[in-house]
């Protein structure tokens, strides 16, 4: 007869104060920035599908600003410099904020 033990495992409760706050990340319209290079970053960056990053780049045009997605602080707060520092190297104004959840 063969003994085997089992490793003993511990099991850890998250609580929702241990998680990071989310953050609602916000794309702000400008009468500069090409539509598809919105969706385009969209895409890329915040991993939309084509369809979702057309109707949110419509939606920034038509009322000025448009809820893009939420992500805990410190990824939007990454996502939102990337988009940032893309519009910037094409000349583009394009801004994005976050407001907390």
């Amino acid at each position: 007869m063969k003994l085997t033990i089992a490793p003993e495992i511990e099991i850890i409760e998250i609580t929702e104060t241990d998680l990071e706050p989310l953050y609602r990340v916000i794309i702000h319209n400008d009468d500069v920035t090409p539509m598809d290079f919105v969706v385009e970053v969209l895409k890329q960056i915040f991993f939309l599908a084509n369809d979702r990053a057309a109707e949110i780049m419509l939606t920034a045009h038509i009322k000025g600003t448009a809820y893009v997605q939420t992500l805990p602080r410190l990824e939007a707060e990454k996502r939102i410099q990337r988009a940032h520092h893309a519009a910037g190297m094409e000349g583009y104004p394009l801004h994005f904020s976050t407001e907390r959840e």
